[in-house]
């Protein structure tokens, strides 16, 4: 069953007097509980396509639809309701708060749902521990490694249970036993809650993770 249905999805970039052309009629499937891998060089559109099939970014025309709803007819009010409520984002560049703690920025994502204190404590030492930044959790990212800023995106973006989780070179900061640490989760909440991936990487470990891969090049997809 499709999760996520695009058709003939364009993004274009004005660049002066040219226009960029990041996405040319991209036609893409993914399956409920699938987990993806996104590959292609850089500049070749990965970022964009996770960034609009994530709704962080609208695209200059095409069909977007999740679980049978259309992303592309629904108001940017319900449209951020289902993002905060169904999607999560892994950002190469962390995104987190800087006056906000690990734990706290961990916890933030919660205090938007309403999820209980007991709950939120609950979830966040857990995924904190699976992630290997429980000693941590007091620190602010200024005084935390990239490394260890990026399993504190990791944790922020899985305690929520998505349905869906966009990764953009999710172990790109990390050391290869962080990173497998990090892979070992990921495919753990893959199988074991069904939840749906879309990872874009450089690095083939990440990618053979996957259980079908795409390329993107050009702006356009091919299949692997």
């Amino acid at each position: 069953m499709n999760f996520i249905t695009v058709r003939n999805l364009i993004k274009d970039y004005p660049l002066g007097k040219t226009t960029v052309h990041a996405l040319c009629g991209v036609n893409l499937d993914v399956a409920k509980g699938e987990y993806l891998g996104v590959a292609g060089p850089s500049g070749a559109g990965k970022s964009t396509l996770l960034n609009i099939l994530g709704l962080l970014d609208d695209p200059t025309s095409g069909e977007l639809s999740f679980d049978g709803v259309s992303i592309t007819s629904l108001s940017e009010k319900k449209r951020h309701r289902f993002r905060r409520e169904r999607i999560a984002f892994i950002f190469q560049s962390f995104n987190l708060v800087p006056v906000l703690n690990a734990y706290e920025n961990i916890e933030f994502p919660l205090l938007i749902q309403k999820v209980k204190a007991d709950e939120r404590k609950q979830r966040i030492l857990q995924l904190a521990k699976e992630v290997g930044i429980s000693e941590y959790l007091d620190h602010k990212p200024d005084e935390l490694s990239g490394g260890q800023r990026q399993r504190v995106a990791i944790a922020r973006a899985l305690v929520t249970k998505p349905q869906v989780v966009f990764a953009d070179e999710p172990t790109a900061n990390l050391d290869s036993t962080n990173g497998a640490a990090v892979l070992n989760l990921m495919r753990k909440l893959n199988r074991e809650e069904k939840t749906t991936f879309v990872v874009a990487s450089h690095d083939q470990v990440v990618l053979n993770e996957a259980d079908r891969m795409i390329h993107v090049v050009d702006g356009v997809v091919r299949n692997a």
